[in-house]
């Protein structure tokens, strides 16, 4: 059968997909007796099937051409499989430990076959929801991080590399503009998309509406998603986006991916583990009050940060006389500028990522998407106690984010505002 104009696939096309393409077909040996096939996509964008044989799996994503969970009232460009094909193999190349292998991809169908991440990987939020400990999570998705944001960006590239993959990532334009419009426009105005849990957080939405100062702000980080082609950021890294094992950590779904600040990858990731810490209230019992998981997500706020930092500056450290064309090696050439560019750098990308992970959480709570962690409250008047102080905590990040020098001062106003 041929494959020559895109259709979407059921499980009964599916098999007759995999038999017609051998890097598919060979992970399975050939054998389509005993062959099990689940669809297990959220629901929201994509179908996604595990495919499993006694020879072997993987896990076929396939990008239909409108938002799944509206319909076709809501159109939307499959070629997103195209840029997150493309991202995968290029951060999976940076730093293959931390995401799954592609076996094939077919930009006709807007097909990704990928490695599948058997049990017991489950997507990193349900584990946070569940109060699971990740003792290598910190130190995977920093080292995730460090290497896809740093060997993507202008300290490692020379310009011409660079222009020639932010042009090829322009292309990603659609998805883009969703991102602008959900988390930097709707949840600062009257949409029909947003919610929150009414009527409790009537007065914070409406408040959110109303704060001029916090517009201000997230103007200029729109500008900066916008305009800013700093290193090829996964666009979408909040802890849906990451599966785990106490000992495994993998990166997916990149199907955002463009070349933008690398804060709003490492703010998405540090202000969803924050929305996780205000939930964790809403799911204490008698058995755990989760005091003590509520710390743990604290040290990893913080290691996350702190091993980032070390890790990043460290591949500077060692490619400081190498091809990258934003400090030159003949004009940045003595240890003391050498440091003070460092500093400057690393503090403006921090206050980057503060603002970017504070819009995120604000967009979750007040905006049209929103996070598992607090849906899962089914009291609606517990959910709200533990949104109120994230939303707070997110507006005073936003606005005041320049006055934090370190990760510390971050903590601290987290346990100050619970």
């Amino acid at each position: 059968m041929a494959f020559t104009e895109f259709r979407k696939l059921d499980e009964k096309y599916l098999v007759e997909y995999i038999k017609a393409t051998p890097a598919l077909s060979d992970k399975i040996g050939n054998n389509f007796d005993d062959l099990k096939i689940k669809e297990v996509g959220d629901g929201n964008l994509n179908f996604v099937y595990i495919v499993v044989s006694p020879a072997g799996s993987f896990v076929i994503k396939q990008a239909i051409p409108y938002v799944r969970c509206i319909g076709e009232s809501w159109p939307m460009t499959k070629e997103r499989a195209y840029f997150e094909a493309l991202a995968l193999r290029e951060h999976g190349r940076l730093s293959p430990e931390n995401v799954p292998e592609v076996y094939h991809f077919d930009r006709t169908m807007s097909v990704i076959g990928m490695r599948y991440l058997e049990p017991p990987h489950i997507i990193l939020r349900k584990g946070l929801i569940a109060g699971i400990e990740y003792p290598l999570l910190a130190e995977h998705i920093s080292d995730y991080m460090a290497k896809t944001l740093y060997h993507t960006s202008l300290l490692y590239r020379t310009t011409t590399e660079h222009k020639h993959d932010v042009a090829e990532f322009c292309g990603n334009v659609e998805l883009c503009r969703l991102t602008e419009q959900v988390v930097f426009s709707d949840p600062y105005k009257v949409s029909s998309f947003n919610r929150w849990t009414s009527p409790y957080l009537d007065r914070d939405a409406e408040a959110v509406r109303e704060d001029n100062i916090l517009k201000l702000e997230v103007a200029e980080l729109k500008s900066k998603f916008c305009e800013r082609a700093q290193a090829l950021v996964h666009g979408d890294l909040h802890t849906g986006s990451v599966m785990v094992t106490p000992e495994s950590t993998q990166v997916i779904d990149p199907e955002f991916a463009f070349y933008g600040p690398m804060g709003f990858d490492i703010g998405a990731f540090i202000g969803n583990l924050i929305l996780a810490f205000y939930a964790q209230d809403g799911h204490a019992d008698q058995g755990n009050d989760r005091k003590a998981y509520k710390e743990w997500i604290l040290r990893t706020i913080k290691e996350t940060w702190s091993l980032f930092y070390k890790k990043f500056t460290a591949l500077w450290d060692e490619h400081k006389d190498g091809s990258g064309e934003a400090y030159l090696p003949g004009i940045y050439n003595n240890p003391e500028l050498l440091q003070l560019v460092q500093r400057k750098f690393m503090q403006d990308l921090f206050h980057d990522t503060l603002g970017f992970g504070a819009a995120k959480m604000i967009r979750r709570i007040v905006g049209v998407a929103h996070v598992e962690d607090f849906e899962s409250i089914t009291d609606a008047s517990k959910r709200a106690q533990c949104e109120r102080p994230a939303l707070n905590l997110a507006k005073m990040l936003l606005k005041e984010r320049r006055n934090f020098q370190s990760i510390d001062d971050v903590v601290s106003a987290i346990q100050q505002l619970q």
